[in-house]
């Protein structure tokens, strides 16, 4: 499993509050939250961001309160990735939940530049910055929470399950 995109950078402490805020929280419908990702922080994220690009940021990222709106709202985005040099933990738990990939490297975090072209292997946990041709490693993610992201996130690996169980049993 691998990302590429182009790196969009923030700094420390991107709380829930600034990655969707809570006037969006009426809705969970995963279009209408991108459409309001980063907006307080960054009013031109919407517009910029492509399909793949990857949040480059640096400690605490998603820090705040515990919604699922704010890795759900990244994804949407398009975003593939996030690389942070630490993350909130209940965040961390919320975007393995919904399928987001994120990586803690605090050397690729503050040396990636904003607009750099990156590459990332979760498999390995390397990180790969094109731009500069610097490479970083970052503790890879388990097999099961490959899986889990594969799957695109707890319900959809547990959906699969299911369907395989059955399908066990029929045969």
């Amino acid at each position: 499993m691998k990302a590429r995109g182009k790196a969009i950078k923030y700094g420390d402490n991107v709380d829930t509050d600034v990655i969707i805020p809570a006037r969006y929280l009426n809705t969970s419908e995963p279009e209408e939250l991108a459409d309001h990702c980063m907006e307080d922080l960054d009013p031109g994220f919407r517009t910029r961001v492509s399909k793949g690009d990857i949040i480059v940021a640096g400690k605490n990222f998603g820090c705040g309160s515990s919604r699922e709106h704010a890795p759900i709202a990244i994804k949407a985005s398009g975003i593939s990735c996030v690389i942070a040099e630490t993350f909130a933990r209940i965040f961390y738990r919320n975007t393995i939940n919904i399928g987001l990939p994120i990586l803690e490297c605090q050397e690729a975090a503050k040396e990636i530049e904003d607009g750099d072209d990156i590459s990332v292997d979760f498999e390995s946990g390397v990180i790969e910055n094109l731009t500069s041709g610097k490479k970083y490693d970052a503790v890879a993610f388990p097999q099961f929470m490959r899986q889990l992201i594969a799957a695109d996130g707890l319900i959809g690996y547990i959906r699969e399950r299911v369907a395989g169980e059955a399908g066990e049993k029929q045969g």
